[in-house]
């Protein structure tokens, strides 16, 4: 068909849609490469999306020495010996990766094992790239020899520009991105978040599957098209890409029982069949109508959850903490709540924190109904867990991601505080969660807080000064917050009086010095339903803390 044609099984492939012309690519600017990427300019046209890879691979800043196809020539034959093609064994970095054929023929098949063996040879310092079997066998499609092939992928390998991520290449950010990959979903796929808690045991091992659905499962012509914006706006599109699969995934199959023992077997047979309800151009519209993170703030994200992972010593592929294991039965005690609901509790935290153990830092059954009481014993740890049991049996709680010791700031006052990962939540009498935890009424503070004292979130809330350098917190961007004014949306709050925690829509939590009692705003509704009652007496109130 054209010079881009030999390792290609064109019997398999939809020559239809291949083969319809289109315009040479002439524009250079960004933003019209992006919007082209997105319309498929070039998805109908297998000679012109060679063209366009190689113009946007050949622009990937890269390494000095980077391997190219006379390097490929040089040491093919050494490396790969005699040895027949098709039964190569891969390298371990791979990791029993799905080896998509990708409508290749016989040669392409064996082609795709000894480019990836000759990256091996070139590459030492890749540890783990599951992805690479993927990405060799859709660019064999768009290149005339393996030696071309082998250049490009090299290139996307060598890139050295650090604000443009491409490929994991190493277990600590593979694993990284599984973790922002959850906290995402856990942000704007709620309803599908709940689905896997309530199916799979083990919900984050469910979401470290996420680039195995992308470069694995998703048919050739899906991930064709991912692949085009993917080389022009990068990494961030394939958390789109996922979460939109995830999205379709729970729209169909809502309500229907499992087809297979998993729900990760489920979703991986309905990403392969995705052709049956959703189409390429419907999935990318669905994946760029989601109003996601910036580019910055992800990067921060996973930069915290790399971190995280350092510091428990998680740098090299083991075996996968199940996040039920976080909850020891045996030592896991609670008045309030059982292991089970802790365990759901503990699938809505951000992934960072999922890696450790619940610790109990104050309960008013054995230390009082204090407010210094439960500020000395909470204070010095960061992010903590508040549960609280009403009289009328009622349970509720939220996660706090900023010390209590930020009250301080404002002396005697009270202070507001705290970021955009906190969030509150019903246990009883049924389970929902509540995102974007926001004071908007401040005039619940009524003993002896002045308003005009409120402390504005751009100069406290939203300060990275206010977030210590390990415990780095994404969401410092006001604009995810919409804040009608500087001075009417906080997320936590502490005085030597009360204690504020506020809601979404209109909603706030005050609990008395006493710890005896509380209240809810008057407006304090999600769908209609109260996060407690108005007004509530305390059976008991508890504080966890976070234990590595």
């Amino acid at each position: 068909m054209d010079e881009y044609n030999r390792f290609v099984d064109w019997d398999k492939m939809d020559v239809t849609v291949q083969s319809q012309d289109a315009k040479e690519l002439t524009c250079t600017e960004f933003q019209e490469l992006k919007q082209l990427a997105r319309q498929g300019y070039w998805a109908k046209n297998h000679s012109l999306r060679a063209r366009v890879y190689h113009k946007l691979i050949s622009n990937i800043p890269c390494r000095t020495v980077t391997p190219d196809a006379n390097v490929y020539r040089d040491i093919v034959v050494k490396i790969v010996g005699k040895r027949n093609s098709s039964s190569l064994p891969l390298p371990e970095f791979v990791d029993n990766s799905l080896v998509p054929t990708y409508c290749l023929n016989a040669e392409g098949v064996g082609a795709v094992r000894k480019i990836i063996l000759c990256i091996a040879n070139q590459f030492p310092d890749i540890s783990f790239c599951p992805a690479l079997p993927s990405v060799v066998a859709l660019l064999l499609h768009y290149s005339t020899d393996e030696a071309e092939c082998f250049e490009q992928v090299c290139r996307i390998l060598a890139c050295n520009d650090p604000s443009k991520r491409l490929i994991d290449q190493t277990f600590l950010a593979f694993e990284s991105s599984c973790m922002t990959f959850g906290d995402l979903v856990n942000k704007y796929c709620q309803a599908a978040h709940k689905l896997m808690v309530a199916v799979s045991e083990d919900v984050l091992e469910v979401y470290s599957d996420w680039q195995r659905w992308l470069f694995g499962e998703l048919p050739m012509v899906y991930i064709a098209r991912v692949f085009d914006v993917f080389l022009v706006e990068g990494y961030k599109v394939l958390y789109r890409v996922a979460l939109a699969l995830l999205k379709f995934f729970h729209k169909v199959r809502a309500g229907q029982p499992l087809e297979s023992e998993s729900i990760q077997q489920d979703i991986r047979a309905f990403v392969r069949d995705i052709a049956k309800s959703v189409s390429p151009e419907r999935l990318l519209e669905k994946a760029f109508a989601i109003r996601l993170f910036s580019r910055k703030e992800i990067q921060l994200l996973q930069m915290a959850n790399e971190k995280a992972l350092q510091q428990k010593g998680i740098t090299v592929k083991q075996k996968r903490q199940n996040v039920h294991l976080a909850v020891h039965a045996e030592n896991f005690k609670s008045e309030i709540v059982s292991v089970k609901e802790m365990r759901d509790i503990w699938s809505w935290i951000p992934e960072r924190f999922a890696l450790c153990q619940p610790l109990l830092l104050f309960t008013t059954l054995e230390h009082g109904c204090s407010l210094s009481r439960f500020y000395s014993h909470s204070e010095g740890h960061e992010p903590t867990l508040l549960l609280i049991k009403t009289t009328a049996k009622e349970v509720c709680g939220a996660y706090l991601s900023t010390d209590w010791s930020e009250r301080r700031r404002g002396g005697n006052k009270l202070s507001f505080f705290g970021t955009g990962e906190c969030f509150v939540f019903r246990l009883q009498p049924e389970v929902e969660r509540y995102e974007w935890v926001i004071i908007k009424h401040p005039e619940l503070a009524t003993t002896g807080s002045e308003p005009e004292n409120h402390t504005s979130p751009a100069s406290s809330t939203l300060s990275s000064s206010s977030v210590p350098s390990d415990r780095l917190s994404p969401f410092l961007s006001a604009r995810h917050f919409n804040l009608p004014s500087k001075t009417a949306s906080m997320f936590m709050a502490g005085s030597s009086e009360c204690i504020i925690i506020g809601g979404g829509d209109g909603q706030a939590l005050y609990l008395d010095a006493d710890l005896n009692h509380g209240r809810t705003s008057h407006c304090n509704t999600f769908n209609n339903q109260p996060l407690c009652s108005e007004s509530f007496q305390i059976s008991v109130l508890e504080v966890w803390g976070f234990r590595d």
